[in-house]
């Protein structure tokens, strides 16, 4: 085993060697293509790695920035920077050239595409040769304000503002600082305080009285610096600062029977109009335990407003004391800083002595309002009602009708009692359309002045069958061509006293040429009756005598006109016609003979004079007559 483990190695380290001095050779025939190749080609480097370019380069242009070193090749460079002619490459001598300054802030950086080419062959010496173009930047930028709040209401937030500087980031020439410059006016200090490398936020301490205009710098840290300013309004929301004070400290008020509003009192307040820093809010501070007064703010005036709720049964002298704060919590500025305060505090007041005096009340009706039941056409003399009255300040009082629109009733000046004086029609126009007759009356104190109340009294009329059913149109027209009418009625009466309706003639001769159906004379509005006529009719004016009774057999004379006549294709008469006369050819014939004949006996009996003599021809007996008939 011994000898058998020595001879593997010692054949691995003969295996090894074998391997180096193949490897040395592979390297040493590598080294002489190489440099056969520079030889032949005397090229010196086969990519560019980068060029710098500095930004916005003063000078002349063309300039020379690099050169590639080769003979016997043609050089091209392609990429963004050849197609927009900042960058071109003499194919000979391989110098490269920029036309035109480049900004660093629009084209930081060019990749070009480097192409090798053997003038003999035309062949590319290489693939995927480039080299990249970086452009030194300069600090030709401001730092700029991106977003800034042209007006800023102060009681929101902190203001804040945003800036930026184009140039390289992370250099000093887009480093910047945003400070204020100015400020008007001056108190309170306000400063920009840095949240992070783009945000600062306007902090100031102490209290704001006016509105603000601030001056901002943003300057960075090049060379040499440069800089841009913004212009900020702060408007200054205005807070509470300032209490209402009344106008008048002290009212006297003397009241009998007062209305709800007692009066009205103004205030003054120097915060801004219309919002709840001016607003006022009014309060008792004393005086009202009892509930008695209401005060209050008009929205439009901003004035106090006194009201009373209960009034008082003995004269009574009430003193108010009444403050006032606003919607708005008052502050105050201490020591540079708003302090909320409590309102009530600061809060201006007033007095009210209010003297109620004990007034005449007017009699109170129980109730107010009534409603009695009562028949029409009852007969007259009825008492159909007797008011309640309690007055708490007399014991005599007289009672008046108020309304009485169809002078139906009467009422006792003493007792107030309503009587009927004529019988109540529930079909008259002074019902309403509930069959409701209103009654009005008043009851009159002996006071100085006589204080007067009312009472109003519903008459409920219950309907009873005093109408008999009447047609709806007692003259109808029956066409020629059609041998029906429609009947129509109407009955002022109320269920049950009114429709279905029944139907008969009055007389037996009627009933020889008419015709109800249906045959028992059943009228609704659903089922309407028709009136036939039994056989044709000349055209005229015609009479027809009905019965028609209601539900509760309460029967009507009638008499219906019914005029039969042409009415072409219409539902009414036609217009007369005028008359004429149409001889047709017959006619015209007869006329002309009979005109012969009457020239005939005129000629008869003309005297013969000198030689002339008629002599008549054709002619056999008499002449026979001649009659004409008009049509």
């Amino acid at each position: 085993p011994a000898i058998r483990s020595g001879s593997l190695g010692f054949a691995c380290w003969i295996f090894s060697l074998g391997f180096l001095r193949w490897l040395r050779g592979i390297s040493e025939q590598t080294g002489k293509l190489v440099k056969h190749l520079q030889e032949k080609y005397g090229l010196k480097r086969w990519v560019l790695s980068t060029i710098e370019i500095d930004e916005e380069m003063k000078g002349d242009y063309p300039q020379f920035v690099s050169k590639t070193q080769g003979k016997e090749f043609r050089f091209e460079i392609s990429g963004l920077a050849v197609n927009l002619n900042y960058l071109t490459i003499d194919e000979k001598t391989g110098e490269v050239f920029v036309h035109k300054p480049i900004d660093r802030e629009e084209y930081p950086c060019f990749h070009v595409i480097f192409d090798v080419y053997d003038t003999e062959t035309n062949q590319k010496i290489d693939k995927e040769l480039a080299f990249d173009v970086d452009v030194k930047d300069i600090n030709d930028n401001p730092p700029t304000f991106m977003k800034i709040p042209k007006d800023f209401l102060v009681n929101e937030s902190q203001p804040e503002v945003i800036g930026q500087d184009l140039d390289e980031k992370n250099s000093v020439n887009s480093t910047f600082n945003i400070t204020v410059i100015k400020q008007d006016p001056l108190e309170p200090k306000i400063q920009a305080k840095w949240i992070d490398e783009r945000i600062v936020h306007l902090n100031f301490t102490g209290c704001f009285d006016y509105d603000y205009q601030i001056t901002l710098e943003a300057k960075d840290h090049g060379t040499p610096p440069l800089s841009s300013t913004a212009v900020i309004t702060l408007n200054v929301g205005d807070t509470n600062t300032n209490m209402p004070v009344f106008k008048k400290r002290e009212f006297k008020i003397l009241c009998g029977r007062c209305s709800a509003e007692l009066f009205r009192f103004k205030v003054d307040d120097k915060d801004t109009p219309n919002t709840d820093g001016w607003r006022a809010k009014f309060f008792f501070i004393s005086g009202n335990q009892k509930g008695n007064f209401k005060v209050e703010t008009d929205p439009k005036t901003n004035e106090g407003v006194l009201s009373i709720k209960t009034n008082y049964d003995n004269t009574t002298l009430v003193e108010l004391v009444i403050g006032v704060e606003n919607i708005e919590p008052f502050t105050k500025c201490q020591n540079g800083k708003l302090i909320k305060n409590d309102s009530k505090l600061y809060a201006d007041r007033i007095v009210v002595k209010v003297t109620m005096l004990d007034d005449n009340d007017p009699p109170e009706f129980h109730p107010p309002k009534a409603k009695v039941y009562e028949n029409e056409e009852s007969e007259p003399g009825r008492v159909i009602f007797t008011p309640k009255v309690v007055d708490p300040d007399s014991t005599s009082f007289r009672f008046q009708l108020v309304e009485d629109p169809a002078d139906w009733v009467s009422v006792d000046e003493k007792t107030g009692e309503i009587k009927t004086t004529k019988k109540m029609d529930r079909e008259s126009p002074f019902v309403d359309e509930n069959d409701i007759y209103k009654i009005v009356i008043a009851a009159i104190d002996d006071g100085k002045p006589p204080a007067t109340s009312y009472c109003t009294i519903d008459v409920q009329l219950r309907d009873i069958n005093d109408n008999k059913p009447q047609l709806a149109n007692s003259s109808l027209i029956m066409c020629g061509n059609k041998n029906k009418v429609i009947i129509s009625v109407q009955d002022l009466d109320g269920e049950p006293y009114c429709g279905p309706f029944t139907f008969a003639f009055d007389n037996e001769e009627d009933e020889k040429q008419w015709k109800l159906d249906p045959t028992h004379g059943l009228y609704t509005s659903v089922n309407p009756n028709d009136l036939l006529v039994l056989k044709p009719l000349p055209f005229g004016n015609y009479s027809v005598s009905l019965l028609i009774g209601d539900q509760q057999n309460n029967v009507g004379h009638q008499t219906l006109a019914v005029v039969v006549c042409d009415c072409g294709d219409t539902d009414k008469c036609r217009a007369k016609q005028p008359l004429s006369i149409d001889f047709g050819g017959p006619g015209v014939a007869l006329i002309i003979a009979g005109f012969l004949l009457f020239l005939k006996k005129q000629l008869k009996d003309m005297t013969d004079e000198g030689t002339q003599t008629l002599i008549k021809y054709n002619q056999e007996g008499g002449g026979s007559a001649c009659n004409v008939s008009w049509l």
